[in-house]
């Protein structure tokens, strides 16, 4: 960017718009700066708060320079405030094609890549911020995050691989290859399941009637095969039945006491939560005392965020400061 370009962009982050608009008016354009004076026009109008012909002023530049890295950073800014992240997403990641990328791109996409779970990039990202600032509290905070996200990843797979060895405890034996005797004897027991030999014992089995040796080695077979073995589910019984007796609910709580509780009792997304911790918000009250027009201002906080965590709120019987 030239020096004139530097100017009027500097009078804009100044808010010194009629001044930037004058300079722009009085700019030669040319080959060499078509693509920032586009930029330019579209900075001053979004800071006038005309972001949907900012939108179009980007998109020129972009067209005019496909690596325009502020056009892109802008585009992603907006995309990402209009909660649209597939378009953020996008945007962001034009913005560090380039040579040099800036930390506040690094930061916000490493906040996109890790709510799409891409952990190993988010991680990257962060250490190139930390390498270039060491001091970055931001990164420095959010690495924390991302690598505890890693077991976070990890207990997920766990509950997906519980999830899916319930779904085979509950195919029905006729799915599986059974002698005519064994799949009569099973039946007439009100055997249907997987989940039904678990909790039979080799004792029962045997007792009934024209069930033998045979068949029982049959069944246990079946079972090796999938990891499991007869009777395996009685003893799992008495802690299951232990932990039913606890209450489902925890005692309902009145809005002043609420007022005291972490954040982190809020079921929000993880870009939420990443803007309330980058902003130093601790507990509910601390969020109540901010105005929706407070947090909208924040960066990488769009109206989902806004919507989500007011909804939050209520659940509480909280709700944001009159601005």
């Amino acid at each position: 960017m030239t020096a004139t370009l530097q100017s009027i962009s500097q009078q804009i982050k100044s808010d010194q718009l009629d001044e930037a608009k004058a300079a722009l008016a009085t700019s030669q354009e040319n080959d060499e700066n078509r693509a920032g004076l586009r930029f330019l026009k579209g900075y001053l109008l979004e800071a006038g708060g005309d972001r949907l012909a900012a939108v179009d002023c980007y998109l020129e530049a972009l067209d005019l320079d496909p690596h325009h890295q502020d056009a892109a950073f802008r585009l992603a800014n907006i995309s990402d405030q209009y909660g649209d992240d597939n378009a953020a997403f996008s945007y962001y990641q034009e913005c560090i094609t380039g040579e040099k990328v800036s930390i506040q791109v690094l930061l916000n996409i490493a906040l996109l890549f890790e709510e799409r779970g891409r952990l190993a990039e988010a991680e990257q990202c962060l250490r190139t911020v930390l390498e270039a600032d060491p001091n970055n509290w931001r990164a420095r905070h959010f690495l924390k995050s991302v690598e505890s996200s890693y077991s976070m990843v990890f207990d997920e797979r766990r509950a997906m691989e519980r999830e899916k060895r319930f779904a085979t405890l509950e195919q029905p034996i006729s799915d599986f290859e059974l002698s005519v005797r064994s799949r009569n004897c099973l039946r007439q027991m009100g055997v249907h399941t997987l989940n039904d030999l678990l909790k039979t014992t080799e004792a029962e089995l045997l007792a009934y009637k024209n069930f033998g040796e045979t068949s029982l080695t049959e069944i246990k077979n079946l079972l090796d095969n999938q990891h499991l073995r007869i009777g395996q589910a009685i003893q799992s019984e008495q802690p299951a039945a232990a932990s039913a007796a606890l209450p489902e609910q925890p005692p309902v709580l009145s809005a002043a006491e609420n007022y005291h509780r972490p954040v982190s009792d809020m079921e929000l997304s993880v870009r939420s939560r990443k803007c309330l911790q980058w902003m130093g918000i601790a507990t509910m009250g601390e969020l109540a005392e901010k105005t929706e027009k407070e947090l909208i201002s924040i960066q990488n906080f769009g109206q989902t965020s806004l919507n989500e965590i007011k909804n939050q709120l209520e659940r509480f019987g909280l709700s944001f400061r009159a601005s």
